[in-house]
């Protein structure tokens, strides 16, 4: 099929309607879905929060009679199976669509491809592939958590010039603009959990929830990784009002007074091995997986990058540059710890984008390894 200008513009609607649900929809991906009649749009609809009805269902009942003989455009394959809510595939041929043109099949390596077969199978016109690559970008930490149940982790960072996130006592306040800490807000937004390291916990006292003004908003699990169980019982972070919960990650049998202490509070400690005295990284993503954990956003600090990029657990970097140089060799640097000894051993990012935020400028892109 070669899709026509009236194609992709019907699914960056849908992709764009998808896109309202991010941070409601996990452990589910995002969708969006329109109802197209004589090339008008008379059905919309999005997955709005997870167990609530499917995009198309919503685009349909939002049609109402006009969805009879129309086409749909939805920017994941329909489900074929009942989780949470019935198959969509059946909501689709009740309601007498003619074809569906989908971005991209299901990545669940249980159903992918089966939602499409059964409308084929009922005499409908299936298309698939428009504005796939946008698609997959948009539900990436939903295509990684399906097919490998590890959470997908984006590291995110805010530096000067010169590479540092930090002066040498510890300030970081503010190192990037207000435009790009709104940008950083809706990251929490959409992750399910944030990491940092105990370094931060005792330099910052963050409370590491989201704040969007105006919108209402969903916090990221608190992780914090603490071998030692250093963590003040005073810090924000024990007494926060908020829906979601702190994770204190210790090393393996942490003293029981500390850590009755900490789960007073409200918290859950959960011994992880350690790798040179640190906690193991690559062993606790498939452990935060299993918790339920689909897409982590490291924020640092130093210690935790550097050990992040050891691990080679990170998917994702979004790291800002506010212009400004501190111009010594005594602030924090974005990694701490032994790097390579060659440059040809460096993590190389590709489908790198740069976008300014007013001054600050954020690089994106994605470890070689990644496939794209």
């Amino acid at each position: 099929m070669n899709p026509s200008p009236m194609d992709w513009e019907f699914m960056d609607m849908a992709l764009d309607l998808a896109r309202q649900g991010a941070g409601w929809t996990s452990p589910n991906p995002m969708v969006g879905a329109v109802v197209i009649r004589d090339g008008a749009v008379v059905g919309k609809g999005f997955h709005e929060r997870v167990g609530g009805p499917h995009a198309e269902v919503n685009a349909i009942d939002d049609a109402g009679p006009a969805a009879a003989g129309a086409t749909l455009y939805v920017s994941l394959e329909p489900c074929n199976h009942t989780g949470r809510t019935p198959p969509c595939t059946e909501k689709i041929l009740s309601a007498g669509i003619k074809k569906v043109a989908a971005a991209m099949e299901d990545p669940n390596p249980d159903v992918g491809g089966g939602g499409n077969k059964r409308l084929r199978e009922a005499g409908l016109e299936v298309v698939s592939g428009i504005r796939e690559a946008e698609a997959r970008r948009l539900n990436e930490t939903f295509i990684k958590y399906i097919r490998t149940r590890i959470p997908f982790v984006l590291a995110k960072c805010a530096a000067t010039l010169d590479g540092r996130i930090a002066t040498r006592t510890g300030d970081a306040k503010w190192v990037s603009g207000e435009a790009s800490r709104r940008r950083v807000h809706d990251l929490r937004h959409a992750y399910d959990g944030i990491m940092v390291g105990i370094g931060t916990v005792l330099a910052d006292d963050p409370s590491l929830t989201t704040r969007r003004p105006g919108l209402e908003s969903r916090d990221p699990t608190r992780i914090i990784l603490d071998a030692r169980l250093d963590i003040p019982l005073n810090c924000k972070l024990l007494s926060l009002d908020s829906t979601a919960g702190n994770l204190v990650v210790s090393g393996p049998e942490p003293l029981a007074d500390k850590r009755a202490a900490i789960e007073k509070t409200g918290a859950r400690v959960l011994e992880a091995p350690l790798t040179d005295g640190r906690i193991d990284l690559a062993r606790l993503m498939p452990v935060l997986g299993e918790m339920g954990i689909t897409s982590l956003l490291i924020e640092g600090g130093g210690a935790v990058f550097g050990s992040a990029f050891a691990a080679d657990i990170v998917d994702k970097v979004n790291f800002f540059f506010s212009p400004r140089i501190l111009g010594g060799d005594d602030g924090i640097p974005i990694c701490r710890g032994a790097g390579p000894a060659l440059m040809a051993d460096a993590v190389r990012l590709t489908r790198v984008s740069v976008r300014r935020f007013e001054e600050d400028v954020m690089v994106s892109g994605y470890p070689a390894r990644i496939p794209a």
